[in-house]
């Protein structure tokens, strides 16, 4: 007698019930919920410090938000919760989900042992087919650097800038962030 793997399908709507009910956070893709990692005080300190310095630069129309906020890609089914996220104007909500933004201008993720590969691949893919992102940082864990994705909107292309000690990345209109403030603390001693 032979036996299959029953594979589980679920629907977006089982997906916000759970994550309505549940104590920790699920990434939602392809009918298929994903149990998001606990982060380290490490990884937490990062996030805080990214937000701690990007928010007095923001322009008034601009808001940060913590990793409690939802962003949904409609383009590819994907929710996720993005370490920070920087939206300029009003907070546009997913058709079928009233939890959820779709309308996200900048994406921050703090990398992990177990997210670095996802977060620097598939899941930077998923970032760039939101119509209204124009940029994705991503903060390294392992050593003071820094990589920010900003899209050529004229061209229609991403352009890939990396900064480390002693330098700055620069987001036109919405702040710069110095890798040496970001780092101060040194990752020992966070």
């Amino acid at each position: 007698m032979s036996t299959t793997a029953r594979q589980v399908y679920y629907t977006y709507a089982q997906y916000a019930a759970l994550e309505e009910e549940s104590s920790i956070r699920h990434e939602y893709l392809d009918g298929e919920i994903y149990a998001m990692a606990g982060g380290s005080p490490e990884h937490a300190a990062l996030a805080a410090t990214i937000i701690a310095l990007m928010r007095p630069q923001l322009p008034p129309e601009c808001r940060v938000f913590t990793s409690d906020l939802r962003v949904k890609v409609p383009a590819t089914g994907l929710a996720t919760y993005p370490d920070a996220t920087v939206i300029c104007g009003r907070t546009l909500r997913a058709s079928d989900d009233p939890l959820a933004v779709v309308n996200p201008l900048v994406l921050v993720e703090v990398t992990s042992d177990s997210t670095e590969q996802y977060d620097r691949g598939p899941k930077l893919g998923h970032y760039q087919q939101l119509p209204s992102v124009g940029s994705v940082l991503i903060v390294s864990h392992r050593e003071p650097r820094l990589t920010l994705h900003q899209r050529e909107r004229q061209k229609d292309e991403w352009i890939t800038t990396e900064a480390r000690a002693g330098e700055t990345v620069a987001l036109e209109g919405l702040f710069r962030l110095a890798v040496d403030e970001v780092y101060r603390d040194g990752l020992e001693n966070i």
